[in-house]
C-alpha cells in the first residue's frame, strides 16, 4: 500500500486547466479530451510507470459532458479516487472512476444549466443591458463582473470540497434528496428572472387605433387593461412554442427581424 498525496500545486493545476474544457469539445465525446487535460497533473504525480499512466489517461477518455462550472467538483471527486486507487489498487475497480463521473453528470448539468445559464447569465445580462440601454460603460464590465464572479468562486471552491469530500457526501447529498430541492428553487427562480426580463425588457406594443362613437381607441390600453404587456408575453409564449417544434434558433431570429419590420411599415406595431 502506497502513500501518495495530491498536493495544493496539483489542484491549482487542475483549476487552471478546467478552464480548457471545452477547447477540445467534438461530437463523439463531447468533453473528454478537455477532462484528460485538466487530470494529467494528478495522474502524473500519482502513476510513476508510464503503463499506468496510460490506462489512467485512457480511463478518462471516456464520455463526459456537464455544465463547465461544475465539472472542477467532479474532477475533485475523480482525483480523490484516482489517488485512493493508486494507493490501494485493491480497493476499488478503476471502471468505477468512471462509473461515478457518469453518474454525475446529468445532475451537475441540470443544476449548473439552471443556476449559472438559467439564473446568474440571465440576472447579470438583465443588469448589464439596463445600463448599457442608457449608454453606460458600466453595462458590459457588471455583466461580465456579475457573471464570472460567482461563477469562478463556484469552480475553485467546487474542486477544493469535491477533492475533500470525495464520494460519500454527495451519496449523502442524494439520498437527502437535497439535489431536488436545490433543483426546484433554483428553477423557480429562473422563471421569475426571466419573466421580469419579458415584462420590462421586450417592447412589443401595437399602434392600431380605431374608431367607435365618434371616439379613437387605441388598441393596446384595451390590451393593457386586459392584461399589462400582453404582447411581450403571447410572443415569448410563440417564440418558445416554435422552439418546443424544432425550428432554428437562427431561422426564428430571422423570421422575427423579418416580421417586426413588416409590421411596423404596414402600421401594426
Amino acid at each position: 500500500m502506497n502513500n501518495k498525496k495530491l498536493t495544493k500545486k496539483d489542484l491549482h493545476s487542475i483549476f487552471w486547466r478546467a478552464f480548457a474544457l471545452q477547447g477540445g469539445f467534438n461530437y463523439e465525446k463531447m468533453q473528454n479530451i478537455g477532462y484528460v487535460y485538466a487530470m494529467e497533473p494528478v495522474i502524473k504525480r500519482l502513476y510513476s510507470s508510464t503503463k499506468d499512466r496510460a490506462a489512467a489517461l485512457k480511463r478518462h477518455l471516456a464520455l463526459f459532458n456537464c455544465t463547465p462550472a461544475m465539472t472542477p467538483m467532479i474532477m475533485g471527486i475523480s482525483s480523490a479516487m484516482e489517488e485512493q486507487y493508486a494507493n490501494n489498487p485493491s480497493s476499488m475497480d478503476p471502471d468505477s472512476i468512471n462509473s461515478v463521473k457518469a453518474a454525475l453528470m446529468a445532475p451537475f448539468s441540470g443544476i449548473g444549466d439552471s443556476i449559472f445559464f438559467g439564473t446568474f447569465r440571465v440576472i447579470a445580462a438583465g443588469i448589464g443591458a439596463s445600463f448599457a440601454k442608457q449608454g453606460s460603460i458600466l453595462g458590459p464590465i457588471l455583466f461580465f463582473a456579475l457573471y464570472n464572479l460567482p461563477v469562478t468562486l463556484i469552480r475553485a471552491f467546487g474542486l477544493k470540497y469535491g477533492y475533500k469530500w470525495g464520494v460519500e457526501s454527495l451519496d449523502e447529498v442524494q439520498k437527502n434528496g437535497v439535489m431536488d430541492q436545490i433543483m426546484q428553487i433554483v428553477g423557480i427562480i429562473g422563471m421569475m428572472v426571466v419573466g421580469g426580463m419579458v415584462a420590462t425588457m421586450l417592447p412589443v406594443t401595437t399602434t392600431l387605433k380605431f374608431s367607435m362613437t365618434g371616439a379613437t381607441v387605441k388598441l393596446q390600453t384595451i390590451l393593457d387593461q386586459v392584461m399589462p404587456k400582453l404582447l411581450p408575453l403571447l410572443v415569448t409564449l410563440l417564440v418558445f412554442y416554435l422552439i418546443r417544434k424544432k425550428v432554428s434558433v437562427s431561422k426564428l431570429t430571422v423570421g422575427v427581424l423579418i416580421l417586426g419590420i413588416l409590421l411596423h411599415v404596414i402600421g401594426i406595431l
